[in-house]
């Protein structure tokens, strides 16, 4: 089925699907991560979504949660990798946070949203549109932050947890994570534990082979007040994932005699340590937190007809931080300041067997050594009202620095030349103005900025996309400017949201093919700069109650040109719908269920991916989620039975952001059903 969806038609079927099961419509929406402080939705000049996860959705990963929502698309690279993308832009221009603490760490294959377990998540935070006032280089598209439980303290002594099971018919895959709570009026401590097995998963052609993986996450978080004004925190975590195959990177071996050759990750794992201090200073509050976050994975290249790997690549991408805000209320502002300072190292040990054809004789072969890239910036913004009309306005100054001891290896390595210095100056200005009590105007214009990451400076290797990559240590940042308009209700039982919104960025980062090909004989992809490309689109969401239920509907309408090649802007996701009605209660008996249509994408690149990208046809699918809520039963606070049925035609499709060899794109999956109990107490 081809489907053909016009912006106006878009706009007139819906004004998003929200998850409407259990939770009460007329709570007040409330996000950290906007102005970073917790503030109301509606009062953000700029649009967000916040994503909370169903006990019959944690065995997915984190990046799946973005699937359907207005704005929000996923580029996936197998079962496991699921890269959200903001507006049209991936994971490169989205700053990604784990409680506030950035995750962006430079990986070419697989997904950062991934790198934790949806079970010890409270909320998915996501902010569109520029961000770097607030979170520096890379938030050209917005900001995704992965938020988990929070250690509180409390007047009284308390005791309590949470804890989920689920099962997966599709992969046979099960999932548990539990949560344990203490808090006094002095301390409060958080310990989590989550797991998940999944096997290979259906799909309407059959078994997709190695989707399957396993994974386990530890979380430790704890607060002490030392005074009435002064509590330090520490915040620990550690995710581990194991036998994480990328079944899109599947390629023919170059040479021929290595036959298929695809990418796999034995074990990669993300550890977080973080020591925070809150201080009231006069009538402002300190906030000074540090921070050590690596993300180690082990790469290889498995050979089919070696039937071993060909390639092995261990890097570890080690960030170290410094952030330090103030905030203070003087006469009519709410004045908020802060420094940033962070790190990022990253030294690839690769080896490669390439004398065919025996394939033995295990050479070193890093992509670059000692690549660094710093930066320090110092950031201000401003909240005050004119009238009626509430202003935010911010400005950021940034320095960043790359710089590596060496670039590719062999007789073409690159000793000199590589270190590179930038100076960036963001800021963006927002106003919310009521038109009702239950309706806000609201509009914003910024500039934001990213630098280019380790690998877009110095990598020169093969990767699992089929191409020899080469890098550039004089790339110049991405700049961007960006402008959005929309409205915001909420009253009644009806909540509705609209946006229109327009990104040029200049000198963006991207990797041509270049249709030469390098020694080893895989064609090139160089990284460079574009001198523009455009982003425009509209999006929109809506969920009215009608009588004992809720309806739901989100549209995205999206469009992307590269200036340089006047073309469509490579990889963009394609228009879509959804269409859901529920019955949400906390007791007894609810349910939702939703219908996804996403449009033909033909509008693909054709000189900048040197004909590498396919137009994807439309498609339909339908979704149902039920589950009885018990109430208190026991020792339990509450307990639920869940259940959710997916794809329920069995439709054969794939996303256009999926990988896979031109015209065998990974299919996703098929009908399954997943089963889950879960609880509090």
């Amino acid at each position: 089925m081809i489907l053909r969806l016009h912006p106006l038609a878009l706009a007139c079927l819906a004004i998003s699907t929200s998850s409407v099961l259990a939770a009460p419509l007329e709570l007040e929406e409330t996000v950290v991560t906007a102005k970073g402080y917790q503030a109301a939705a509606q009062d953000i000049p700029q649009a967000i979504e916040v994503l909370q996860p169903q006990p019959s959705e944690t065995a997915t990963p984190a990046g799946s949660l973005f699937r359907g929502q207005p704005g929000l698309a996923v580029h996936s690279d197998g079962a496991w990798g699921q890269n959200p993308v903001l507006r049209g832009l991936k994971k490169e221009s989205i700053v990604m946070l784990v409680d506030g603490v950035r995750l962006n760490s430079a990986q070419p294959q697989g997904s950062l949203a991934s790198f934790g377990d949806l079970g010890l998540l409270d909320r998915v935070e996501v902010v569109k549109g520029p961000g770097s006032v607030l979170y520096g280089s890379g938030a050209l598209g917005g900001v995704v932050n992965l938020i988990t439980p929070e250690a509180r303290f409390t007047e009284q002594e308390e005791t309590g947890g949470r804890f989920g099971l689920s099962a997966s018919s599709v992969d046979e895959g099960f999932n548990g994570a539990a949560l344990l709570r203490n808090s006094s009026s002095d301390h409060a401590l958080v310990l989590g534990v989550a797991g998940r097995k999944l096997n290979d998963y259906d799909s309407p052609g059959g078994t997709e082979e190695r989707t399957g993986y396993s994974s386990d996450s530890l979380l430790l978080k704890y607060k002490q007040r030392l005074s009435d004004d002064v509590s330090v925190n520490l915040n620990l975590q550690r995710h581990t994932d194991r036998d994480v195959w990328y079944p899109g990177s599947a390629r023919s071996g170059t040479p021929a005699l290595l036959g298929t050759v695809t990418m796999h990750s034995p074990e990669q794992r993300r550890e977080l340590f973080q020591v925070g201090l809150e201080n009231r200073l006069g009538e402002g509050t300190l906030s000074t937190e540090i921070y050590r976050q690596e993300v180690y994975r082990e790469i290889r290249a498995y050979s089919e007809n070696l039937g071993r790997n060909q390639v092995r690549n261990d890097v570890s991408f080690i960030t170290h931080g410094l952030r330090s805000s103030y905030r203070v209320p003087l006469a009519d502002h709410l004045l908020s300041v802060g420094v940033e300072g962070w790190r990022m190292t990253g030294d690839p040990e690769r080896h490669i067997h390439n004398n065919p054809p025996f394939f033995d004789n295990d050479q070193r072969n890093d992509p670059f050594k000692d690549g660094e890239v710093t930066s320090y910036g110092l950031f201000a913004q401003d909240e005050f009202e004119l009238g009626r009309t509430a202003l935010v306005a911010g400005a950021r100054l940034d320095r960043v620095r790359g710089d590596a001891r060496q670039k590719g290896s062999g007789a073409a390595a690159q000793t000199s030349g590589l270190g590179s210095s930038d100076t960036s100056l963001s800021w963006s200005l927002g106003a919310t103005h009521p038109l009702s009590d239950t309706l806000n105007l609201y509009a914003n214009v910024g500039q934001a900025y990213r630098a280019p990451d380790l690998r877009e400076r110095f990598e020169d290797a093969a990767r699992g996309d089929g191409y020899y990559h080469i890098g550039n240590p004089q790339l110049d940042p991405e700049r961007s400017t960006s402008f959005e308009i929309g409205l915001k209700g909420r009253g009644d039982g009806f909540d509705y949201r609209l946006a229109a919104f327009h990104t040029r960025i200049d000198d963006y980062i991207a990797g041509r093919v270049t249709g030469m090909n390098a020694p080893n004989g895989l064609p090139i992809k160089r990284t460079e700069n574009l001198d523009e490309v455009v982003i425009y689109g509209l999006e929109g969401s809506a969920s009215k109650a009608v009588g004992a239920f809720v309806v739901d509907a989100g549209f995205t309408w999206l469009r992307g040109e590269n200036k340089q090649d006047d073309e469509p802007l490579y990889q963009m996701p394609a228009h879509e719908l959804t269409l859901g009605i529920g019955q949400p209660a906390e007791r007894g008996f609810y349910w939702h269920a939703q219908l996804r249509a996403v449009a033909e994408q033909d509008r693909v690149a054709t000189r900048f991916s040197n004909g590498t990208e396919d137009e994807t046809a439309g498609f339909v699918t339908a979704d149902a989620s039920l589950g009885w809520g018990f109430g208190k039963v026991g020792v339990l606070h509450s307990a639920n039975l869940d259940a959710k049925l997916s794809n329920l035609f069995d439709k054969a499709y794939h996303e256009h952001l999926a990988d896979g060899v031109s015209g065998y794109e990974l299919e996703a999956p098929g009908r399954g059903i997943t089963l889950a109990v879960s609880g509090s107490f």
